[in-house]
């Protein structure tokens, strides 16, 4: 699967940037911005607010990955479900 990676200009802090990512990351970040129940924009100033070295776009994607990592934490802990052991454990235990 190829990923195509999309420019788009948004506006933070009344300045104009460019940011580059992934067509998977803009859908992430848009759902995310939506369930928050605020714009895109605010969620990426947000980002940008919080990042710590990395550019805006990297900043971006580690911001999606780890909200994806702490919604499967989240599901994981309320319905107890164990991560998968690897399929060598599995056969030693069975």
């Amino acid at each position: 699967m190829k990923s195509t990676i999309i420019k788009r200009s948004i506006v933070l802090k009344g300045h104009k940037t460019s940011v580059s990512l992934e067509t998977e990351f803009w859908e992430g970040l848009r759902e995310i911005a939506c369930a928050q129940k605020i714009k895109l924009t605010e969620l990426a100033q947000q980002v940008d607010e919080r990042r710590q070295g990395n550019n805006l776009s990297s900043a971006i994607r580690v911001f999606v990955f780890n909200h994806l990592r702490a919604q499967i934490a989240r599901a994981q802990t309320s319905q107890q479900i164990l991560p998968e052991r690897p399929m060598e454990q599995r056969r030693l235990s069975a």
